[in-house]
């Protein structure tokens, strides 16, 4: 038996054949498991995994006493593909996934399906909640919305639609209105579906709610500030110690707490204590205070924005040291533009991964800057220096095999 990740490395991470025919057949010779548990189903530019982790983790903190199962299917993974699929925050067992990825994988060349390597994951996924019993599902969307391979489930609870804006042009569409179409994908007829008003695009998300005859949920009001080095959440005047960091994250938490209560969950306040304070969702706003040392995997224009705003707003006059680096379809010009400032020193991380952008291929106006990183030793030094905040930033994939070989 091939390992799961031999398997999944064969079908080409960054191979991407959107549609929904592939996932559906596959689907339907395992019975239709997403037919199965209940899903609350995430899409968005910016902020659905965070937003997928808070709803994970209410819906946890309100069953702890009731042995009620919960589903959570992210992308991407930062160490191991087992951590995309997790029942009650605990990953897939490796011998479960080997298992479950090569009988799928054999089932589909067995019938001629061939699965891109996300729909594979999709399949593993709703598989594993199905045979473990789930009872909800959180499934957050991996590209898009209308042709992403989780949109083959047909009765969710609710869906959300977290922050919009230009990232995957070339797929999704160059404006933010053929974005807002592709997202609003997975609005079905007569669903109940959460976004924010302030959300670009949201004129669309609205206009199509209504011809399908989907009732708009409206979000609580809720804020959120960070002192002292810890994060606060305000709900109905009511402050609670918050895990996660930065401003945009009350928008985050906002289409969280209204997704429970729209699906008929009376979450009192005590669980939602309990949830923001041990919520985990790691590389986002992460700061470790006893290195100065913030990791953040903004990579796009509008993530490194809300990166800035959040240096700006807590470390306004600290001397900064970034190491960024990215895949080389991102744009990373606009990226840095909005990043750096004329102090900040600067350290461009060529990661060894596909796509990964290389130093060579860097604008001259960054190279005339940049310091190029050459080893992991580098980065040792880099976090151990005591003056400056360090700031890493950009690709997942980047930070997952930095951090993969330093403990922090």
């Amino acid at each position: 038996m091939r390992t799961a990740k031999e398997i999944l490395t064969s079908h080409n991470k960054f191979y991407i054949n959107l549609g929904l025919s592939r996932i559906e057949k596959i689907l339907e010779l395992l019975g239709n498991p997403q037919e199965h548990f209940k899903v609350i189903h995430v899409a968005g530019t910016n902020g659905k995994g965070s937003t997928c982790k808070l709803i994970n983790e209410i819906l946890i903190q309100n069953f702890t006493d009731a042995n009620v199962k919960v589903g959570l299917f992210t992308s991407p993974h930062l160490f191991s593909y087992t951590e995309r699929i997790k029942i009650n925050n605990i990953d897939i067992l490796e011998s479960d996934f080997d298992f479950l990825v090569n009988k799928i994988d054999d089932i589909a060349k067995k019938h001629k399906i061939e699965l891109t390597e996300f729909e594979l994951l999709t399949a593993v996924g709703f598989y594993y909640f199905y045979i473990k019993k789930v009872e909800y599902a959180v499934v957050e969307v991996g590209l898009g919305g209308l042709y992403d391979a989780t949109n083959v489930i047909k009765k969710p609870l609710i869906e959300a639609i977290t922050e919009l804006d230009l990232d995957h042009t070339q797929r999704l569409g160059s404006t933010i209105e053929e974005i807002a179409i592709q997202k609003a994908g997975i609005i079905k007829e007569n669903s109940k579906v959460i976004f924010l008003k302030t959300n670009k695009g949201s004129n669309i998300l609205e206009k199509i709610a209504k011809e399908k005859k989907a009732e708009i949920v409206i979000a609580p009001k809720v804020s959120v500030e960070f002192k002292d080095g810890v994060s606060y959440a305000y709900i109905d005047t009511k402050r609670c110690e918050f895990n996660l960091l930065g401003h945009h994250q009350a928008d985050n938490l906002a289409l969280a707490i209204g997704a429970i209560n729209a699906i008929g969950l009376n979450i009192n306040f005590d669980i939602l204590q309990k949830a923001l304070k041990f919520v985990k969702w790691p590389f986002r706003l992460e700061y470790h205070k006893e290195n100065n040392l913030l990791i953040d995997g903004a990579h796009n224009p509008s993530g490194v924005r809300t990166l800035r705003k959040f240096l700006d707003d807590n470390f306004k006059n600290n001397k900064k040291t970034f190491v960024f680096g990215c895949l080389n379809n991102k744009d990373y010009k606009k990226m840095l533009d909005i990043l750096l400032e004329k102090d900040d020193e600067f350290y461009f991380y060529e990661f060894n991964y596909p796509n990964a952008l290389k130093y060579e291929e860097l604008d001259e106006r960054y190279k005339k800057i940049a310091k190029k990183v050459l080893t992991i030793e580098d980065i040792k030094k880099i976090i151990k220096e005591k003056q400056n905040l360090k700031v890493f930033c950009g690709s997942l994939y980047m930070l997952g095999r930095i951090f993969s070989e330093i403990l922090i």
